[in-house]
């Protein structure tokens, strides 16, 4: 078990607590722990290309523990009010529908994708992350960030829909090469 990794399990851990504390009216210590888990996929990642500590299972376990804070911090924060039902159902949908799509290349075809990233997937990931930090923080110290969060709100929609539909073609284009091979 490298550091990289045991940082990853320590931020998956992490996401109940901060759910928790976002469920219920407890802002500020909610977007502490947000941004602390923030820090520590930065510093995970540092770390395990510094020292060449990257392994198989922190390439899978690694974004597993930012989609699952994500997603989970978007899921409060719509249950509480802070962001509208539709960004929060886009951005879930775009997740499912990318492990869906995983799932499936595994179940029906019996084979699996690398799952790359592209641009617009890491410029959404950050996206996200500066919307929930910004309505989290917002909601911590009292400081209207009301246009900035409108324009983050569209904007990551945006890139939201873009990175769910390059995802989409890659899907359909592994799966088209697979079933040639057959």
């Amino acid at each position: 078990m490298s550091i990289p990794n045991i940082i990853s399990i320590a931020r998956l851990l992490a996401t109940p607590i901060t759910l928790y504390l976002i469920l219920q009216s407890a802002f500020k210590p909610a977007f502490i722990l947000f941004v602390a888990a923030g820090v520590s996929d930065a510093v995970d990642g540092y770390i395990a290309k510094r020292w060449n500590q990257t392994t198989r299972l922190g390439a899978f376990l690694d974004p597993l523990a930012d989609k699952v804070l994500l997603v989970g911090v978007y899921v409060a924060l719509g249950v509480v009010g802070q962001l509208p039902t539709w960004i929060v159902i886009l951005v879930v949908f775009r997740d499912v529908l990318i492990v869906g799509g995983v799932l499936l290349l595994l179940l029906v075809l019996g084979t699996s994708a690398r799952v790359r990233p592209h641009f617009v997937s890491k410029a959404n990931t950050a996206l996200q992350l500066a919307l929930a930090a910004t309505v989290l923080a917002d909601l911590a110290v009292s400081i209207d960030f009301g246009a900035i969060t409108t324009v983050l709100i569209y904007v990551v929609s945006l890139t939201t829909l873009l990175s769910g539909a390059v995802y989409l073609v890659d899907w359909v284009s592994h799966v088209s090469s697979e079933e040639r091979r057959r």
